[in-house]
């Protein structure tokens, strides 16, 4: 049972922190005096813009991610008395 409310303890702040981290850079992007919203993947993009969105992104939503699962898990081990298994096993 813990295992189960690991994975979705774990993985859904994982994923709503990820999905939060995008909408604030795109946010912070089109502030910035860029007002079109930027899709890295189109050709008429310049590449270095694409490339400046992108790389703000995958740090902005990894961050976020390693921020609330390891938040996760501190309030898995205060609510069990340990870290999730995975955490223990070395697999997180």
């Amino acid at each position: 049972m813990e295992t189960m409310v690991w994975r979705v303890l774990g993985t859904g702040s994982a994923v709503a922190a990820g999905i939060l981290a995008n909408k604030v850079v795109t946010e912070l992007w089109k502030h910035s005096g860029r007002d079109e919203i930027l899709d890295p993947r189109d050709p008429r993009t310049p590449a270095k813009e694409a490339i400046l969105f992108a790389a703000l992104t995958g740090l902005a939503v990894g961050a976020a991610r390693v921020v609330v699962t390891r938040k996760a898990a501190s309030y898995f081990a205060k609510s069990t008395g340990h870290l999730p298994k995975p955490m223990q096993e070395g697999q997180a």
